[in-house]
């Protein structure tokens, strides 16, 4: 997922620019195609280094913190591994759909196996008897369905006809380049997506870590379920700010940022609002439990901040990868999660004695406000007319690396 952030900056680009040794539909598809390639390569470490931290590191890790639970995490992450296959096809795909505005599809075969993936789960948590490890198959086997729908669409469909031609040895050209430029998005996401999981490791080190992680756990599921609202407009703003960027239209991908971060804003306020109303009846819709209702009623206000500062961060990352900041935006990363957020966390919930409240408080302050904070800063004093330059200069010399996909005579 995290290389296929590269693709809104080259591939819309690509489909909106109208210069270039050859048609720009046929451009599009080689740089999917490309993508694909090294993330499936990429993907055969990651799936051996998760079976092998499962098998080695997660039991001396949980073993520490909550034993009781090691058994049944240890055999959820080892079946999901063939799901990072998945991952690896499904998002190229995703993203060459999107670069050309094809978004139903996707989202129509997202319901369909949702629907299929509930199904299937129930029979074998519940009818088959196998508990976690049924639900990560089958989780496994709905991300596959989801290709195998995706890809059939883009076989068949007369939409794609000018922009997917097939396999063919020219998507293996320019690997290195787009290599280059992936890594920069690899770690601009890793570094944030693994900074969430960090936090959920240093709560299994505090006080009574059961009722910890589980209030925890509860505040993070309903912060990832709005948090997908914001990534829908991620997509939207990196993929339009680079069709615009492309096509040479300053003004219109600085409106595209102002109108895709004001909607997104206003739908997380609305959820944050939400869940302060129903903050001392959250933690039912999970589990039962007085105290970890309490514990959970007692963090939604950090939660209603977290949600509200998400309705505007990962559209400004969606921005940052349209314009081609992936390098900045992992700096800016590095320093306001691991520099600043971390050890704020730890301050505030082990020294101040905060408990889960002060490693989240370190979350939301040190690292997503601050992180907002300078990635609107750097929004703010966007000169729109350079970018428009850089996007062409950036596909010159992608253009550059390889041979012309068609001759004029």
């Amino acid at each position: 997922m995290d290389s296929t952030t590269t693709a809104p900056l080259l591939q819309p680009s690509a489909a909106s620019s109208k210069e270039g040794p050859g048609p720009a539909p046929a451009q599009h598809g080689e740089g999917s195609r490309e993508l694909e390639a090294i993330l499936a390569d990429a993907s055969k470490p990651w799936a051996w280094r998760a079976w092998e931290g499962a098998r080695l590191e997660l039991p001396l890790l949980l073993r520490v913190a909550l034993p009781a639970v090691a058994v049944y995490m240890i055999n959820f992450v080892m079946s999901m591994s063939t799901q990072i296959f998945a991952y690896a096809a499904n998002f190229p795909i995703q993203k060459f759909l999107q670069a050309q505005s094809i978004v139903a599809p996707s989202a129509y075969i997202s319901v369909a196996t949702l629907a299929l993936h509930l199904g299937l789960s129930w029979v074998a948590v519940y009818r088959l008897g196998l508990g976690l490890l049924g639900g990560s198959l089958v989780l496994s086997f709905s991300w596959w369905v989801i290709v195998a729908a995706q890809f059939g669409y883009i076989v068949t469909s007369a939409r794609c006809r000018d922009t997917w031609t097939g396999f063919t040895t020219q998507a293996f050209s320019g690997l290195g380049t787009f290599f280059k430029l992936s890594a920069a998005s690899a770690v601009m996401l890793c570094l944030e997506t693994w900074y969430f999981q960090i936090i959920v490791l240093i709560a299994g080190l505090l006080k009574n870590p059961e009722l910890s992680l589980d209030s925890l756990s509860i505040c993070m599921n309903v912060n990832a379920w709005v948090f997908m609202i914001s990534v829908g407009f991620n997509a939207a703003a990196s993929v339009r700010v680079g069709n615009e960027l492309g096509a040479g239209n300053p003004r219109a991908a600085a409106f595209s940022v102002f109108m895709v971060t004001s909607l997104s804003f206003i739908a997380a306020t609305v959820c944050a609002v939400v869940v302060l109303c129903l903050r001392d009846q959250l933690s039912y819709f999970f589990t039962g439990g007085e105290a970890v209702a309490r514990a959970v009623s007692d963090l939604c206000p950090l939660l209603a901040a977290t949600l509200v500062l998400n309705g505007i961060q990962p559209v400004l990352s969606g921005v940052a990868v349209g314009c081609g900041w992936q390098a900045f935006v992992a700096y800016v990363n590095v320093g306001c999660y691991y520099v600043v957020g971390v050890p704020l966390g730890v301050f505030l919930g082990f020294y101040l004695d905060l408990g889960a409240k002060g490693v989240w408080s370190g979350m939301v302050i040190g690292g997503t406000l601050t992180q907002t904070l300078i990635l609107l800063w750097v929004t703010v004093r966007t000169d729109w007319n350079k970018e428009v330059e850089n996007a062409k200069a950036r596909l010159d010399k992608w253009d550059d690396k390889k041979q012309p996909l068609l001759v004029e005579d």
